[in-house]
Protein backbone atom coordinates (compact mmCIF):
# COMPACT_ATOMS: atom_id res chain seq x y z
CA UNK A 1 0.00 0.00 0.00
CA UNK A 2 1.41 3.87 -0.94
CA UNK A 3 0.88 5.68 1.95
CA UNK A 4 0.81 9.39 1.20
CA UNK A 5 0.91 12.41 3.18
CA UNK A 6 -2.56 14.52 4.42
CA UNK A 7 -1.67 17.88 2.81
CA UNK A 8 -3.31 20.45 5.23
CA UNK A 9 -5.03 23.39 3.51
CA UNK A 10 -4.87 25.88 6.45
CA UNK A 11 -3.05 29.17 6.03
CA UNK A 12 -0.52 29.41 8.71
CA UNK A 13 1.26 32.84 9.17
CA UNK A 14 4.53 32.17 11.19
CA UNK A 15 5.81 35.90 12.66
CA UNK A 16 9.50 35.78 13.16
CA UNK A 17 9.81 32.90 10.95
CA UNK A 18 14.02 33.22 10.43
CA UNK A 19 14.70 33.29 14.12
CA UNK A 20 15.23 30.12 16.34
CA UNK A 21 11.93 28.94 17.31
CA UNK A 22 10.48 30.21 13.68
CA UNK A 23 12.88 28.01 12.09
CA UNK A 24 12.65 25.03 13.74
CA UNK A 25 8.59 25.49 13.48
CA UNK A 26 8.46 25.51 10.12
CA UNK A 27 9.79 22.69 9.33
CA UNK A 28 8.56 20.61 11.83
CA UNK A 29 4.84 22.63 10.31
CA UNK A 30 5.88 21.39 6.90
CA UNK A 31 6.86 17.63 8.11
CA UNK A 32 2.88 17.64 9.43
CA UNK A 33 1.44 18.11 6.16
CA UNK A 34 1.41 22.06 6.44
CA UNK A 35 2.08 23.58 3.01
CA UNK A 36 0.78 26.62 2.86
CA UNK A 37 2.60 28.78 5.31
CA UNK A 38 3.70 32.36 5.40
CA UNK A 39 6.96 33.67 6.59
CA UNK A 40 7.06 36.82 8.25
CA UNK A 41 10.54 37.94 9.00
CA UNK A 42 12.60 41.41 9.07
CA UNK A 43 12.47 42.10 5.24
CA UNK A 44 8.13 41.67 5.27
CA UNK A 45 6.73 44.67 4.09
CA UNK A 46 3.74 46.40 6.32
CA UNK A 47 1.75 45.61 3.38
CA UNK A 48 2.57 42.13 3.07
CA UNK A 49 2.36 41.54 6.39
CA UNK A 50 -1.23 43.12 6.44
CA UNK A 51 -2.31 40.59 3.31
CA UNK A 52 -0.91 37.67 5.29
CA UNK A 53 -3.31 38.63 8.71
CA UNK A 54 -6.27 39.07 6.31
CA UNK A 55 -6.56 35.68 5.45
CA UNK A 56 -4.37 34.10 7.95
CA UNK A 57 -6.34 30.56 9.80
CA UNK A 58 -3.97 30.81 12.29
CA UNK A 59 -1.23 32.92 13.48
CA UNK A 60 1.88 31.51 15.77
CA UNK A 61 3.16 35.22 16.39
CA UNK A 62 6.77 34.57 17.55
CA UNK A 63 8.47 37.95 16.39
CA UNK A 64 10.05 40.03 19.29
CA UNK A 65 12.94 41.85 20.47
CA UNK A 66 15.09 41.21 23.45
CA UNK A 67 18.42 42.44 22.25
CA UNK A 68 17.76 45.83 21.15
CA UNK A 69 19.48 48.57 20.35
CA UNK A 70 18.32 51.02 22.34
CA UNK A 71 15.26 50.75 25.06
CA UNK A 72 12.23 52.36 22.81
CA UNK A 73 12.62 48.90 20.32
CA UNK A 74 11.29 46.80 23.41
CA UNK A 75 8.23 48.88 23.23
CA UNK A 76 7.97 48.94 19.21
CA UNK A 77 8.89 45.17 18.74
CA UNK A 78 7.38 43.62 21.67
CA UNK A 79 4.11 45.69 22.92
CA UNK A 80 3.28 47.90 19.14
CA UNK A 81 3.60 44.88 16.83
CA UNK A 82 1.48 42.84 18.94
CA UNK A 83 -0.80 45.68 19.00
CA UNK A 84 -0.85 46.08 15.43
CA UNK A 85 -1.30 42.62 14.33
CA UNK A 86 -4.38 42.43 16.83
CA UNK A 87 -6.01 45.32 14.99
CA UNK A 88 -5.43 43.97 11.95
CA UNK A 89 -7.60 40.74 12.92
CA UNK A 90 -10.18 42.71 14.55
CA UNK A 91 -10.86 44.83 11.17
CA UNK A 92 -11.01 40.77 9.39
CA UNK A 93 -14.28 40.25 11.60
CA UNK A 94 -12.62 36.05 11.01
CA UNK A 95 -11.89 35.66 14.75
CA UNK A 96 -8.19 33.64 13.90
CA UNK A 97 -6.77 31.95 16.73
CA UNK A 98 -3.82 33.64 17.46
CA UNK A 99 -0.72 31.80 19.47
CA UNK A 100 1.71 34.55 21.36
CA UNK A 101 5.27 33.77 22.15
CA UNK A 102 6.03 35.44 25.70
CA UNK A 103 8.40 35.57 27.91
CA UNK A 104 8.77 34.19 31.98
CA UNK A 105 10.50 37.79 31.87
CA UNK A 106 6.13 38.95 31.59
CA UNK A 107 6.39 38.58 35.53
CA UNK A 108 9.36 41.04 35.89
CA UNK A 109 9.82 44.50 36.33
CA UNK A 110 11.84 45.30 33.60
CA UNK A 111 11.46 47.31 30.33
CA UNK A 112 11.37 43.68 28.41
CA UNK A 113 9.07 42.16 30.47
CA UNK A 114 7.15 45.12 30.32
CA UNK A 115 6.68 45.05 27.29
CA UNK A 116 6.01 41.82 26.66
CA UNK A 117 3.13 42.01 29.52
CA UNK A 118 1.82 44.89 27.66
CA UNK A 119 1.92 41.85 24.52
CA UNK A 120 -0.06 39.79 26.43
CA UNK A 121 -2.81 42.12 27.34
CA UNK A 122 -3.12 42.57 23.43
CA UNK A 123 -3.74 39.52 23.12
CA UNK A 124 -6.19 38.85 25.91
CA UNK A 125 -8.23 41.44 25.09
CA UNK A 126 -8.36 40.24 21.11
CA UNK A 127 -9.90 36.80 22.43
CA UNK A 128 -12.18 38.52 25.13
CA UNK A 129 -13.75 40.61 22.67
CA UNK A 130 -14.17 38.88 19.54
CA UNK A 131 -14.41 35.32 20.98
CA UNK A 132 -11.06 34.45 19.11
CA UNK A 133 -9.56 31.74 20.28
CA UNK A 134 -5.81 32.45 21.90
CA UNK A 135 -2.93 30.58 23.48
CA UNK A 136 -0.13 32.64 25.52
CA UNK A 137 3.34 31.32 26.53
CA UNK A 138 5.70 32.44 29.00
CA UNK A 139 8.29 30.71 27.43
CA UNK A 140 11.25 29.59 29.72
CA UNK A 141 15.16 29.41 28.72
CA UNK A 142 14.74 27.44 25.36
CA UNK A 143 17.37 25.26 24.00
CA UNK A 144 17.95 23.16 20.91
CA UNK A 145 19.63 23.36 17.24
CA UNK A 146 19.83 26.30 15.56
CA UNK A 147 20.01 28.82 18.93
CA UNK A 148 22.33 32.06 18.02
CA UNK A 149 25.38 31.47 20.73
CA UNK A 150 26.24 34.75 22.86
CA UNK A 151 22.60 36.31 22.41
CA UNK A 152 19.81 35.30 24.47
CA UNK A 153 20.91 31.19 25.35
CA UNK A 154 23.52 30.17 27.69
CA UNK A 155 23.30 26.66 26.42
CA UNK A 156 23.94 27.71 23.06
CA UNK A 157 26.73 30.19 24.33
CA UNK A 158 27.98 26.85 26.38
CA UNK A 159 27.75 24.52 23.71
CA UNK A 160 29.23 26.69 21.18
CA UNK A 161 32.31 27.49 23.65
CA UNK A 162 32.87 23.86 24.52
CA UNK A 163 32.90 22.41 21.58
CA UNK A 164 35.46 25.15 20.31
CA UNK A 165 37.71 25.02 23.53
CA UNK A 166 36.51 28.58 24.84
CA UNK A 167 36.30 29.28 27.83
CA UNK A 168 33.12 29.48 29.63
CA UNK A 169 32.41 31.64 32.58
CA UNK A 170 29.81 31.14 35.24
CA UNK A 171 29.14 33.28 38.16
CA UNK A 172 27.27 30.82 40.28
CA UNK A 173 26.96 27.72 39.03
CA UNK A 174 23.76 26.65 41.85
CA UNK A 175 21.69 28.84 40.18
CA UNK A 176 18.50 27.22 39.63
CA UNK A 177 17.45 27.29 35.93
CA UNK A 178 13.76 25.99 34.02
CA UNK A 179 14.85 24.71 30.65
CA UNK A 180 12.78 23.57 27.38
CA UNK A 181 13.65 21.90 24.24
CA UNK A 182 12.87 23.02 21.22
CA UNK A 183 11.16 19.56 19.46
CA UNK A 184 8.87 19.45 22.68
CA UNK A 185 8.21 23.53 22.13
CA UNK A 186 7.12 23.18 18.53
CA UNK A 187 5.06 19.75 19.29
CA UNK A 188 3.32 21.90 21.97
CA UNK A 189 2.67 24.76 19.09
CA UNK A 190 1.57 22.27 16.33
CA UNK A 191 -0.58 20.65 18.55
CA UNK A 192 -2.71 24.05 19.03
CA UNK A 193 -3.86 23.24 15.31
CA UNK A 194 -6.79 20.71 16.55
CA UNK A 195 -9.29 21.99 17.77
CA UNK A 196 -10.16 21.53 21.32
CA UNK A 197 -7.61 23.36 23.47
CA UNK A 198 -8.61 26.35 25.84
CA UNK A 199 -7.65 29.81 25.30
CA UNK A 200 -5.37 31.09 27.85
CA UNK A 201 -2.29 30.85 29.22
CA UNK A 202 -0.54 27.63 28.50
CA UNK A 203 2.63 26.06 29.00
CA UNK A 204 5.32 23.36 27.20
CA UNK A 205 6.07 20.19 29.07
CA UNK A 206 8.61 18.55 30.17
CA UNK A 207 10.24 21.67 31.70
CA UNK A 208 13.58 20.56 33.04
CA UNK A 209 14.39 22.07 36.47
CA UNK A 210 18.29 21.96 36.61
CA UNK A 211 21.30 24.30 37.30
CA UNK A 212 23.58 26.25 35.46
CA UNK A 213 26.74 24.29 36.65
CA UNK A 214 24.59 21.07 36.08
CA UNK A 215 24.46 21.94 32.15
CA UNK A 216 27.58 22.70 32.06
CA UNK A 217 29.21 19.65 34.03
CA UNK A 218 26.75 17.27 31.29
CA UNK A 219 28.28 19.87 28.27
CA UNK A 220 31.69 19.01 29.43
CA UNK A 221 31.40 15.29 30.08
CA UNK A 222 30.00 15.02 26.23
CA UNK A 223 33.04 16.62 24.78
CA UNK A 224 35.37 14.54 27.27
CA UNK A 225 33.43 11.29 26.40
CA UNK A 226 35.31 11.52 22.59
CA UNK A 227 38.81 10.60 24.36
CA UNK A 228 36.90 7.92 27.41
CA UNK A 229 34.71 7.01 24.93
CA UNK A 230 32.17 6.71 27.96
CA UNK A 231 28.93 8.04 26.75
CA UNK A 232 25.98 9.37 29.14
CA UNK A 233 22.51 8.38 29.57
CA UNK A 234 21.93 10.29 25.89
CA UNK A 235 18.94 8.53 25.11
CA UNK A 236 15.97 10.18 27.29
CA UNK A 237 15.23 13.48 29.18
CA UNK A 238 17.27 15.94 29.46
CA UNK A 239 20.63 14.40 28.51
CA UNK A 240 19.17 13.56 25.34
CA UNK A 241 17.96 17.31 24.84
CA UNK A 242 21.16 18.69 25.26
CA UNK A 243 23.37 16.16 23.79
CA UNK A 244 21.69 16.56 20.75
CA UNK A 245 22.18 20.80 20.89
CA UNK A 246 26.04 20.30 21.85
CA UNK A 247 26.38 17.72 18.68
CA UNK A 248 24.89 20.98 16.69
CA UNK A 249 27.13 23.00 17.48
CA UNK A 250 29.79 20.56 15.68
CA UNK A 251 32.03 21.96 12.19
CA UNK A 252 31.48 19.95 8.99
CA UNK A 253 35.04 19.11 10.02
CA UNK A 254 34.39 17.76 13.75
CA UNK A 255 31.78 15.19 12.48
CA UNK A 256 33.83 12.32 13.00
CA UNK A 257 37.04 11.26 15.22
CA UNK A 258 39.28 8.05 15.96
CA UNK A 259 39.22 5.24 18.34
CA UNK A 260 42.28 4.22 19.75
CA UNK A 261 43.05 0.30 17.87
CA UNK A 262 45.67 -2.17 19.43
CA UNK A 263 46.61 -4.82 16.92
CA UNK A 264 49.14 -7.88 17.26
CA UNK A 265 49.47 -11.24 15.16
CA UNK A 266 46.45 -11.87 16.03
CA UNK A 267 44.64 -8.98 14.18
CA UNK A 268 43.16 -5.89 15.90
CA UNK A 269 41.06 -5.03 18.60
CA UNK A 270 39.00 -1.72 18.54
CA UNK A 271 36.72 -0.28 21.27
CA UNK A 272 34.09 2.07 19.92
CA UNK A 273 31.86 3.63 22.81
CA UNK A 274 31.37 2.71 26.42
CA UNK A 275 28.15 3.02 29.07
CA UNK A 276 28.18 3.46 32.91
CA UNK A 277 24.56 1.18 32.87
CA UNK A 278 24.43 -1.04 29.93
CA UNK A 279 28.20 -2.26 28.74
CA UNK A 280 30.45 -1.52 26.19
CA UNK A 281 30.50 -2.06 22.28
CA UNK A 282 33.84 -3.13 20.33
CA UNK A 283 34.96 -4.80 17.20
CA UNK A 284 37.59 -7.32 16.56
CA UNK A 285 39.51 -9.00 13.56
CA UNK A 286 41.52 -12.41 13.54
CA UNK A 287 43.33 -13.90 10.31
CA UNK A 288 42.82 -17.13 8.72
CA UNK A 289 43.64 -19.74 11.04
CA UNK A 290 44.05 -17.37 14.16
CA UNK A 291 41.67 -18.33 17.93
CA UNK A 292 40.56 -15.55 19.94
CA UNK A 293 39.65 -16.01 23.49
CA UNK A 294 39.80 -19.06 25.57
CA UNK A 295 38.80 -17.53 28.66
CA UNK A 296 35.70 -18.04 30.94
CA UNK A 297 33.95 -15.43 33.26
CA UNK A 298 32.16 -15.71 36.05
CA UNK A 299 29.32 -12.64 35.81
CA UNK A 300 30.16 -10.76 32.57
CA UNK A 301 28.63 -11.98 29.59
CA UNK A 302 28.96 -10.70 26.00
CA UNK A 303 27.41 -11.05 21.88
CA UNK A 304 29.69 -11.49 19.51
CA UNK A 305 27.82 -11.09 15.46
CA UNK A 306 30.02 -11.89 12.85
CA UNK A 307 30.34 -9.22 10.12
CA UNK A 308 32.57 -10.41 7.77
CA UNK A 309 33.94 -13.96 7.45
CA UNK A 310 33.35 -17.37 8.85
CA UNK A 311 33.48 -18.37 12.96
CA UNK A 312 33.68 -21.30 14.94
CA UNK A 313 33.19 -20.46 18.29
CA UNK A 314 33.84 -23.51 20.77
CA UNK A 315 32.27 -23.67 24.29
CA UNK A 316 33.63 -25.88 27.41
CA UNK A 317 31.74 -25.67 30.75
CA UNK A 318 34.53 -25.59 33.20
CA UNK A 319 33.12 -27.86 36.24
CA UNK A 320 31.85 -30.85 34.21
CA UNK A 321 33.46 -30.22 31.22
CA UNK A 322 30.86 -30.10 28.63
CA UNK A 323 31.72 -29.29 25.26
CA UNK A 324 29.98 -27.53 22.13
CA UNK A 325 30.69 -25.99 18.85
CA UNK A 326 28.79 -23.63 16.74
CA UNK A 327 29.73 -22.18 12.99
CA UNK A 328 28.49 -18.85 12.23
CA UNK A 329 28.88 -16.73 8.88
CA UNK A 330 28.09 -13.62 7.75
CA UNK A 331 25.70 -14.25 5.44
CA UNK A 332 23.30 -14.66 8.64
CA UNK A 333 22.86 -12.23 11.08
CA UNK A 334 22.96 -14.68 13.90
CA UNK A 335 24.20 -13.77 17.79
CA UNK A 336 26.27 -16.37 19.96
CA UNK A 337 26.30 -15.20 23.57
CA UNK A 338 29.13 -16.43 25.88
CA UNK A 339 27.21 -18.26 29.00
CA UNK A 340 29.46 -17.65 32.64
CA UNK A 341 30.64 -20.27 33.45
CA UNK A 342 31.75 -21.62 30.27
CA UNK A 343 35.07 -21.23 28.76
CA UNK A 344 34.90 -20.03 24.69
CA UNK A 345 37.00 -19.50 21.58
CA UNK A 346 36.51 -18.00 18.22
CA UNK A 347 38.49 -18.98 15.03
CA UNK A 348 38.44 -18.06 11.81
CA UNK A 349 37.60 -21.09 9.73
CA UNK A 350 37.44 -18.85 6.59
CA UNK A 351 40.00 -18.20 3.57
CA UNK A 352 39.46 -14.17 4.26
CA UNK A 353 39.71 -11.99 7.30
CA UNK A 354 37.50 -12.91 10.22
CA UNK A 355 35.34 -9.33 11.65
CA UNK A 356 33.06 -9.76 14.24
CA UNK A 357 31.32 -6.82 16.49
CA UNK A 358 31.14 -7.73 19.99
CA UNK A 359 28.99 -6.46 23.03
CA UNK A 360 29.88 -6.66 26.85
CA UNK A 361 27.26 -6.30 29.47
CA UNK A 362 30.14 -3.94 31.67
CA UNK A 363 33.03 -1.70 30.84
CA UNK A 364 36.56 -3.27 30.51
CA UNK A 365 38.08 -2.98 34.46
CA UNK A 366 41.83 -3.65 34.27
CA UNK A 367 42.07 -4.02 37.74
CA UNK A 368 38.99 -6.41 38.31
CA UNK A 369 38.65 -7.87 34.72
CA UNK A 370 36.52 -10.88 35.65
CA UNK A 371 38.40 -12.72 32.60
CA UNK A 372 40.43 -16.33 33.52
CA UNK A 373 42.66 -18.22 30.94
CA UNK A 374 41.30 -21.72 30.31
CA UNK A 375 42.34 -22.87 27.34
CA UNK A 376 39.61 -25.56 25.59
Amino acid sequence: MKLTRLISKMKIVVTGAQGFIGQNLCIMLEENGHSDIVRIDRDTSKDQLIAALQCADFIFHLAGVNRPKDDAEFQQGNADLTAFIVGELEKSGRKTPLMLSSSTQAEMDNLYGLSKLSAEKAVVAYGVETGAPYFIYRFPNVFGKWCRPNYNSFVATFCHNIVNNIEITINNPVAPVTLVYIDDLCHELIGLLKNGTASGYHQVLPAYSTTVGKVSELLHSFKKSRQTLVTENVGQGLERALYSTYLSYFSPEQFSYNLPTYSDERGIFCEMLKTEGAGQFSFFSAHPGITRGGHYHHTKNEKFLVVKGSALFKFKHIVTGECFETTVNSDKTRVVETVPGWSHDITNIGDDELLVMLWANEIFDRNAPDTFAYLL
